[in-house]
């Protein structure tokens, strides 16, 4: 009998095909493996996986949406449910805080996150129908009618994880099924969040081919996968190496891939407010930087500080901070040995420490957060000084006045984030400097420090490259992330019953549509 956790292919719990052996989670903060052994699956587990999720997107896509919103709604209800459960897998799985951030803000940011597409599946906004009459246009956004083949990151286990996220929310919103490949990081709370699912889709009558579930494959097989012209698209989070990988395969394949890769996520503070708050400033940028041990995708990973008493005394502040602060928990060896890296690179660039350091004692995976310092041109200079350290650690780079922080605003490569700090005085060099940094960033931030990401439809988690692998995209925020996954249908002087709803002269006006170029509800009728 075999032992290990079953995967989830062809709409039912199963043993592997053709296991490739098998794995553990590990406990990050003993550093030893935890929990059941669960399949590195193989070729025919991909390709029974893939077949069952083609085989289901002709069906999902013709479901009626109101059955779809149930589902996301049951889904959500279902983790609720199971919350004390799940949160106490994901802590041991990652070592992440029972209270508050599990409990009471990444758990309900999901399930909020699955009730949005449920709200946006009912009102069909996702969809922007346009219509021209004169011409006998009409178009709107529709399912790929291709499986979605989305890949989960460690340093979220419900808001990102493959089976529960946003790219998952957002895939099935669009009538499309998901193939998922979980993170290793944390199999256990992957497998229950799949088992809710999973019994949501049965209690709904969806397609239970609508999801897939994979726990860890090879990475030429995970290459292989990516590159199958059989998928309608592919959404990653995780490393730029990886990404890119995963990336090329699927341009190859001419399959879309909606990738969130690095960011260092620059902060800028000006005189000004350096004069006003400046040890309030190095509280709030050191609760940022280590908050979660520092393994957030917003983390304030560069932080650009004048010449001068001010920011002399804030770079003094946060440096105290950063040398009394306790030891922080990564999630894996990985993760370690990658953060300690960085750390190093920066180093070999020409930086200096300022507090704290890249190394701790004790059990399990723990680094002690890290302050470095080093001067614009430098950073100008050295493209290793741009790169990111993913962990509790971030970089102060001093400048000799306003041009130059332009000028290192200008030397950046694309970031989700790009925050900047002034005060009431110093509105024209605000509008400056955002200036420079507005091609470079997703999300623009005035005076607040970019950890955390609100699950709003104003919304952009995503930037320029390298940031993300497109600029015009979002993970966060809904209806703009469903779009992703969707295909623009156009139909030219079709006969109205041969239609899709949302573009039928009449609609009952529940649908804002774009007719003639007004927005408007009214049917087609009331219209011209």
């Amino acid at each position: 009998m075999d032992a290990r956790e079953p995967v989830l292919i062809e709409g039912r719990w199963q043993a592997s095909q053709d296991a490739q052996g098998h794995f553990r989670a590990y406990d990050p903060t003993r550093a030893v493996e935890s929990g059941p052994a669960f399949a590195i699956s193989g070729a025919r587990d991909v390709e029974a996986a893939l077949a069952s999720a083609c085989a289901a997107a002709d069906a999902l896509a013709a479901c009626d949406p109101e059955r779809i919103a149930d589902f996301l709604s049951a889904y959500a209800l279902g983790i609720e449910h199971a919350a004390a459960e799940l949160v106490a897998l994901a802590h041991a799985e990652t070592a992440l805080p029972l209270q508050p951030r599990l409990a009471q803000v990444e758990l309900p940011r999901t399930t909020g996150q699955l009730r949005q597409a449920a709200r946006a599946v009912r009102e069909r906004s996702w969809t922007q129908p346009v219509i021209d009459t004169a011409a006998g246009l009409r178009s709107h956004l529709a399912p790929l009618r291709k499986p979605v083949l989305v890949f989960g990151p460690n340093n979220f286990p419900f808001a990102f994880n493959a089976v529960s996220g946003s790219d998952f929310a957002c895939a099935i919103a669009a009538r499309n099924p998901v193939i998922a490949k979980v993170h290793p990081s944390h199999p256990a709370t992957s497998r229950r969040l799949a088992e809710i699912a999973h019994r949501a889709l049965i209690e709904t009558g969806l397609p239970t081919g609508s999801l897939q579930v994979l726990y860890h494959l090879d990475p030429e097989l995970g290459l292989r996968l990516a590159g199958d012209a059989r998928l309608g698209a592919l959404a990653f989070t995780g490393s730029r190496n990886a990404g890119l990988a995963l990336k090329a395969a699927a341009d190859a394949a001419g399959v879309p891939a909606y990738l969130e890769l690095s960011s260092i996520n620059p902060v800028f503070l000006l005189e000004g407010a350096l004069r006003e708050r400046g040890d309030g400033l190095a509280q709030e940028f050191f609760a940022s930087c280590t908050m979660g041990a520092g393994q957030f995708c917003t983390n304030p990973g560069v932080v650009v500080v004048p010449h001068g008493e001010a920011g002399d005394r804030f770079v003094a502040a946060a440096a105290e901070r950063f040398e009394q602060a306790p030891a922080g928990v990564l999630f894996s060896q990985g993760v370690r040995d990658h953060f300690l890296a960085a750390i190093e690179a920066w180093r070999a660039a020409g930086a200096r420490n300022l507090g704290g350091g890249a190394s701790a004692q004790g059990e399990g995976y723990r680094v002690q957060p890290a302050l470095l310092t080093v001067e614009a041109a430098e950073f100008i200079a050295d493209a290793r000084l741009r790169g990111e350290a993913f962990g509790p650690a971030s970089l102060i780079v001093r400048v000799d006045g306003f041009d130059e922080a332009v000028r290192v605003a200008q030397a950046l490569e694309g970031n989700l984030t790009g925050t900047i700090y002034a005060n009431d005085e110093e509105n024209a060099d605000w509008i400056r400097l955002a200036d420079a940094l507005r091609p470079r960033v997703g999300r623009l931030i005035d005076g607040r420090m970019p950890t955390g990401v609100a699950v709003s439809a104003a919304m952009n988690h995503g930037g320029p490259f390298p940031s993300t692998g497109h600029p015009g995209f979002t993970s966060v925020g809904i209806p703009a992330a469903i779009r992703r996954f969707a295909a623009l249908h156009c139909y030219d002087n079709v006969r109205d019953a041969a239609l899709p709803p949302e573009l039928r002269d009449h609609t009952s006006g529940v649908l804002a549509r774009c007719i003639d170029g007004r927005w408007t509800t009214d049917d087609i009728g009331a219209s011209v």
